[in-house]
């Protein structure tokens, strides 16, 4: 059994054929999804569609994107929304200095909201960061410091020695299909040394098509094909890699029922 660690079921290109797009990823032996929020306008929508398949999961959080536009949010705002018995994670947060679609403070005070409400609940908080290793990392330690909390870093595609600072923070690490495109050759070995217990393999869906889908939407079936290749960079069977990254998400999201 694989799980895809991190999903968008409720965006354009797979909300409008939600029940045929499980169906293919069950058939091809997906046992879990985890269906993330970006906005708090989706919380009610992702948590409904957890509702309705018992392999589906919920998370509430803030894109980085979006914290310009939810500057009235509070903490206790998203740790009401934690009680619910299908969100099992908090985010994706983070940091994005590429795109700056949000103030950099805005984005920097919401993550730490993020991370206060995940040491509080126990919840893992989901992280997204881009072009911007040093204020992402920066904020971890000091939050570290004020007491631990579980976290990943999802769509890994930083720094070698960011994913060894995260991994020294006790994150883990969760591969997107970007691993397998031809320009990724410095994840591609990034990913062979990632310890075993702290991995997890994801779609994004449906953005970042693996190959050999590169073009077309991307679904929660073709996590599998990132396993896949994930396990022949690593050297094991593709099962034994579904086995060890199912075993990570049971332990990590320990409040999702599987």
């Amino acid at each position: 059994m694989l799980i895809d660690s991190h999903c968008h079921l409720n965006y354009k290109g797979l909300i409008e054929r939600q029940a045929d797009v499980l169906a293919q990823a069950r058939a091809r032996g997906i046992g879990g999804f985890l269906n993330i929020s970006t906005r708090q306008s989706e919380w009610g929508d992702v948590i409904a569609t957890a509702e309705r398949e018992a392999d589906v999961w919920a998370s509430v959080g803030i894109h980085p994107h979006e914290a310009d536009k939810h500057a009235d949010l509070s903490a206790d705002q998203l740790l009401a929304a934690t009680d619910h018995e299908r969100v099992i994670a908090i985010g994706e947060t983070g940091l994005d200095y590429y795109y700056d679609h949000s103030d950099r403070d805005a984005q920097r005070r919401l993550f730490r909201m993020h991370i206060d409400v995940a040491r509080k609940t126990g919840l893992p908080v989901i992280i997204h960061t881009r072009d911007a290793e040093e204020d992402t990392l920066g904020i971890l330690k000091d939050e570290m410091g004020k007491g631990a909390f579980p976290a990943l870093i999802h769509c890994f595609t930083a720094s070698r020695e960011f994913g060894e600072q995260v991994l020294e923070l006790g994150l883990t690490i969760s591969i997107s299909g970007i691993v397998t495109f031809k320009n990724a050759a410095d994840l591609q070995e990034t990913v062979k040394s990632v310890p075993a217990d702290r991995l997890l393999v994801e779609t994004d869906a449906p953005f970042l098509a693996p190959v050999p889908h590169r073009g077309s939407t991307c679904e929660p079936a073709f996590v599998v094909d990132t396993a896949e290749f994930v396990a022949r960079l690593r050297g094991v069977r593709t099962e034994q890699l579904a086995q060890t990254t199912t075993d990570n998400f049971k332990r990590l999201f320990s409040k999702a029922a599987l």
